[in-house]
């Protein structure tokens, strides 16, 4: 009987904004916090994934910058690819995007936003889940990308860095 293969999905909202600048909401910069809990959420991601095969990031500049500062602290920088649909995704159309997935990755980082961060998390665990700025959640489920909603997901690991996450 073939082996069903493990795959990581991780969850990342982007750090805090600042709003003090008046720019538009896809050109918002980090804040003085967001960049120091970005770099945080690096530096667990570093200590407890052992590899990432593809990261998806929106391209809003604060998830832009939280992927810049979090993949700062990996050893092995995984292909960033900047994807328009993940700006103000819903949870069916993140559902969508990991769909397609390649098969050739197994652990995957997506950097978006509320409410579709949050609303995605819980359609794949079946339980509320709350994403402030900088949350992880680390879901896993057996099977392709293509099948993730047909298997149940399993969160393992979930919070804020650095105290909430396990591991920290």
């Amino acid at each position: 009987m073939p082996q069903t293969l493990e795959r990581t999905l991780i969850l990342l909202r982007h750090a805090k904004s600042d709003w003090s600048g008046g720019e538009a909401d896809f050109d918002r910069p980090l804040n003085k916090r967001g960049v120091r809990e970005a770099r945080m959420a690096g530096q667990w991601l570093a200590r407890n994934v052992s590899s990432f095969d593809l990261a998806l990031v929106s391209p809003a500049n604060r998830t832009r910058s939280t992927w810049t500062l979090v993949s700062a602290e990996l050893a092995d920088r995984p292909v960033a690819r900047f994807d328009d649909v993940t700006y103000g995704a819903s949870a069916n159309q993140l559902l969508d995007i990991v769909r397609a997935f390649p098969d050739e990755a197994n652990t995957v980082i997506l950097v978006g936003h509320n409410p579709g961060s949050e609303d995605f998390a819980s359609l794949l665990t079946d339980d509320s889940v709350s994403m402030p700025t900088s949350a992880l959640a680390v879901i896993g489920f057996q099977g392709p990308w293509s099948g993730i909603d047909a298997s149940p997901a399993v969160m393992r690991a979930f919070g804020r860095p650095p105290a909430a996450l396990p591991g920290g």
